[in-house]
């Protein structure tokens, strides 16, 4: 998880200690009073897992301070739907946020993809990370540290390649045809792309264009390790841990691998896209 949504948390988990401590019991009692396990009040002081608003509820009346209720209530929902500003995000750069994905996948086991305008930042050439991280800076105003974004993110395709992990990735079709670099180059990173078809850590699926779809493509989301759903918009970062949305999310992109296609017919697709990039340099 990120820093800013781990710190939030820990934040809120340091507020129910407060009013905790303040009944003089220690864990275990105030666990008791609860009607809970000691190790959920642990869990839940030491920012290791988010609150529920029914959790946040009777943790105020344990505490008897249900006074404290509707504090709570607004933390936890800050924490369900954490939204981070992008401008705030890269405040002090690209590679500060690059490497912060980098833990965030280096520590998971599986992470689901969906992407509806872009390949995938792990996936990404230099010149097509150069390009999209120039665009983001200009269009922002945030600082242009580009080429150490770049190496950040290449940093980043090491975990592709580490038993251990897997990569379920879908792309919709009009992905591949959205120049994110110069023609030439966008036929080596589609070229690129379909080098990772076959690897046993990735499975890459591709959504055609006119494919009928229960379902519409509007923004791109990672699931990671069933436990959190990160979606990006124009203006943040929204990470999303409750257990409906995660769920939510998972079924949206079982719906839309259903869809897809795989090996050589997603290798078809790539490589009509690249012929037609190939023309064009």
């Amino acid at each position: 998880m990120s820093t800013a949504y781990q710190q939030a948390r820990e934040a809120l988990g340091a507020r129910l200690r407060e009013l905790r401590t303040e009944t003089g019991l220690n864990g275990k009692d105030f666990a008791e009073r609860l009607g809970w396990q000691r190790s959920k009040v642990s869990r839940l002081e030491n920012g290791k897992q988010t609150a529920t608003e029914a959790d946040a509820e009777t943790w105020a009346h344990g505490a008897e301070r249900p006074d404290a209720a509707d504090e709570l209530r607004r933390s936890v929902r800050n924490l369900q739907t954490s939204y981070r500003s992008w401008r705030r995000e890269l405040s002090a750069g690209h590679r500060a946020v690059q490497e912060g994905h980098r833990v965030q996948e280096a520590q998971a086991r599986t992470i689901h993809i969906f992407e509806s305008g872009i390949v995938p930042g792990i996936f990404q050439t230099p010149d097509y990370a150069r390009g999209v991280l120039t665009d983001v800076s200009n269009r922002l105003g945030t600082p242009r540290d580009i080429e150490e974004g770049v190496r950040a993110r290449m940093k980043r395709q090491e975990t592709v390649y580490e038993p251990g992990h897997h990569f379920h990735a879908l792309i919709w079709e009009a992905a591949l045809h959205v120049a994110r670099c110069a023609p030439e180059a966008m036929a080596v990173q589609l070229h690129r792309l379909s080098g990772f078809i076959g690897l046993d850590t990735v499975t890459l699926g591709v959504i055609p264009l006119g494919a009928r779809t229960p379902f519409s493509p509007k923004h791109g989301f990672w699931i990671i390790d069933e436990q959190l759903v990160v979606a990006d918009t124009w203006s943040a970062e929204l990470s999303l841990d409750s257990a409906e949305d995660v769920a939510l999310y998972r079924r949206t992109w079982e719906l839309m691998c259903e869809s897809a296609v795989f090996d050589h017919q997603a290798h078809r697709l790539i490589d009509r896209a690249r012929a037609r990039f190939s023309d064009l340099a």
